[in-house]
């Protein structure tokens, strides 16, 4: 097994203005999970191939290991892909399917039968082996898939959305065993994926990009309870974080007709650059319904309610404020509609308003002018 560097690793295509990855700094350790997500067109599917040896390096390195493989041919990296699209020979069985690899780099055939059984017993595929891909269900296709990557022993295993093409039970199901697979064989994993959830449930540790730079690396605590900034505040958690963009009176943030108090340490940690302003982040269980009489408060008017069995979420608009006042849920507060996370059973009716107050530690504070993150 081996580690996996970008040393500012870089891609530009030709005729684009920007480049795709930019001066990408990555170390994941030797037999680490690491999710690279991001939106579409952030750069993460062409870091991913950039490792494989599919897109050229620009500027910078890339290493496996202490071996430089910037400009290594792909077969020559000791790497095993896994693609969205299963990529199976619709005319072999799954048993040639997973051991064409090693066939075609001369393996004896002895040594191919007991990878192949071996990786089918783990991947729980032993009694479908001489059945054809046409015959298997999309979860086994992509387990066949990935039972091809496994009987090649690599030092690296490349995933691109590899769940992208299966349903949404079998999706979740899935992710489970490809997470517990990873651990049991120990091998370093990189894994793209466009799904904020897959990424947070996953991954040891998540890279977020947005338009080839990287934003943020850390562990899924760290990116749901500290984001570093209002991108990666907005993209981590479903439902997304609520954002919006106050105004500064005194030790209080104002939009319209919310009122947020404000620590002294947020307050010294503005700068005239921020003109007075201040953006504000809250998840949807990080608010706490009180009376109207409470100074304070966030007043919503409920326009929908979601019972989920274990939990149900109040979909609002920020009570008594016009249009255009941007306080809502999605990355840079990307709308007007505040979600609100309460006990099943407990939801107000629709069309009433609720007073919402965030809860002692839950509050994010970022920067009006860099959108970086404040002292709390």
């Amino acid at each position: 097994m081996a580690s996996v560097t970008f040393d500012k690793a870089t891609r530009i295509y030709p005729g684009a203005d920007h480049p795709a990855v930019d001066q990408l700094d990555l170390k994941i350790e030797d037999g680490e999970f690491l999710v690279l997500v991001g939106p579409s067109g952030c750069g993460k599917s062409t870091s991913l191939r950039m490792l494989a040896g599919l897109e050229d390096v620009n500027a910078g390195r890339i290493f496996i290991g202490d071996r430089d493989v910037t400009d290594v041919q792909p077969k020559n990296r000791d790497i095993a892909m896994v693609f969205q699209n299963y990529a199976l020979y619709p005319h072999m069985t799954v048993r040639d399917n997973m051991g064409f690899a090693l066939k075609i780099a001369g393996k004896p055939k002895d040594e191919i039968k007991q990878r192949v059984e071996e990786a089918a017993k783990i991947l729980d595929l032993t009694p479908y082996l001489d059945r054809k891909p046409k015959a298997l269900s999309g979860g086994q296709r992509q387990r066949v898939a990935m039972g091809r990557a496994i009987v090649r022993k690599p030092q690296v295993f490349l995933m691109d959305e590899p769940l992208s093409n299966l349903d949404a039970k079998l999706r979740v199901q899935t992710r489970t065993q490809i997470a517990s697979l990873q651990r049991s064989l120990g091998v370093t994993t990189v894994y793209v994926t466009h799904d904020q959830t897959e990424a947070l449930t996953m991954g040891d540790r998540i890279a977020v990009l947005k338009d080839g730079l990287l934003q943020q690396v850390g562990t899924p605590r760290d990116m749901y309870d500290r984001p570093e900034n209002e991108f990666v505040a907005g993209f981590i958690g479903s439902p997304a974080m609520n954002l919006g963009k106050f105004t500064i009176d005194g030790d209080v943030a104002k939009l319209g007709t919310a009122v947020v108090p404000l620590k002294r340490e947020t307050l010294d940690a503005v700068v005239p650059e921020d003109e007075g302003k201040i953006t504000i982040g809250f998840r949807p269980e990080a608010l706490r319904l009180v009376d109207s009489s409470v100074a304070g408060t966030i007043p919503i008017e409920v326009q929908l309610v979601e019972e989920l069995g274990s939990d149900a979420y109040i979909y609002g608009k920020l009570a008594g404020a016009a249009e255009g006042h941007g306080l809502g849920s999605g990355v840079e507060g990307g709308g007007e509609q505040l979600v609100v996370r309460v006990p099943p059973n407990s939801a107000p009716a629709i069309g009433s308003v609720i007073y919402a107050e965030i809860k002692e530690g839950h509050q994010h504070n970022f920067s009006y002018s860099t959108g970086k993150r404040l002292p709390d």
